[in-house]
């Protein structure tokens, strides 16, 4: 393999579709802004062709719409003369990609399109096609020359659709107003689903599982409900549940580095944790998102929180754990 020879294919394989992209611009007209406009006033679903690779770049036209708010399938041209063309109605729009605009197969289902009356948009490089011909909307995406070397592969042709694809779902997301909360929605299992939708009450520690002491719980005990729940820190309450201080694994080193003498002399089971505890401590209620809870402990270098209602009763605790074991961080 001649290295120097890779470099210099692989640059001008870049540099070839780089410009392939750059030519939609001056393509960006009054008829793109009609086939959004179609999309935008579409009462069902944008249906997307393509066969071969314009199939593949189809589906993830179809999966980009979709996931910015724009309800959207892809169908195979070959399937849909076979019956999968009951999925398409007279309220969807049709998105159809061919590069010659004469693929057999879109070009059998064409008249059925037509019939329904389906608004139908066509990418295309041959606007002289019939397909640009037939189509309502005829977006050009035609390229001086592929990629590849051979002039063969679809190369160039195919990153031009996608590009075109692109524009339309970004002007269509625009249109719609769709915001990050409306994505994230859409995107649940993602890292910026998690930030926008997951709340402290989902994650958080509660019922038996939060650590609670009562004022008068000497030193020994306190220790035990911190060890027992893992989390690094308990909450002191009163018989209500109402928060008055906390007692986390820091309090504990500054009390051996400070009194250690003092400590041993008076044994752990007589100190009272309502003697030593951090009273006005950081809260944070279940509603607020996990998102927020994150940037609160890293802005005041935190590791847990006590989660409290209204009436600053206790009904959980969240330490960074829950944030790491939930993907939010």
């Amino acid at each position: 393999m001649d290295k120097l020879k890779v470099i210099q294919l692989a640059r001008a394989v870049i540099e070839t579709e780089a410009k392939a992209t750059q030519a939609l611009l001056e393509r960006i007209d009054d008829v793109f802004v009609d086939a959004v406009q179609a999309m935008l006033n579409c009462k069902g679903r944008i249906v997307v062709l393509g066969m071969g690779k314009s199939g593949h770049i189809g589906n993830k036209i179809a999966a980009t719409l979709a996931s910015t708010g724009s309800p959207a399938f892809f169908v195979h041209p070959g399937e849909a003369s076979h019956g999968d063309l009951g999925m398409i109605t007279t309220q969807d729009v049709v998105l159809a990609l061919s590069n010659s605009g004469e693929t057999d197969e879109i070009l059998t289902i064409l008249p059925l399109i037509k019939r329904l009356n389906a608004p139908l948009i066509a990418l295309t490089g041959n606007p002289q096609s019939h397909l640009a011909r037939e189509s309502n909307y005829h977006l050009d995406v035609s390229v001086e020359k592929e990629a590849c070397p051979l002039g063969l592969a679809p190369t160039s042709s195919t990153t031009a659709t996608l590009v075109m694809g692109d524009a339309l779902a970004v002007a269509l997301l625009e249109s719609r107003g769709f915001t990050e909360n409306d994505f994230a929605r859409s995107h649940p299992g993602g890292r910026l689903g998690k930030r926008l939708l997951l709340h402290v009450g989902d994650i958080m520690f509660s019922g038996n599982d939060t650590p609670k002491v009562n004022l008068d719980a000497n030193l020994s005990d306190t220790l035990k409900e911190m060890s027992s729940k893992g989390l690094g820190m308990t909450t002191v309450v009163d018989t209500d549940d109402h928060l008055l201080g906390i007692f986390t694994d820091g309090d504990v080193r500054r009390l051996l580095d400070n009194d250690s003498a003092k400590l041993s002399e008076l044994r752990i089971n007589k100190i009272k944790v309502g003697d030593i505890m951090t009273t006005g401590c950081m809260t944070i209620k279940k509603s607020q998102l996990a998102a927020e809870a994150l940037q609160l402990m890293e802005s005041k270098k935190i590791n847990a929180f006590p989660v409290v209602d209204d009436d600053n009763k206790v009904i959980g605790a969240l330490n960074m754990h829950n944030l790491l074991r939930a993907g939010v961080v």
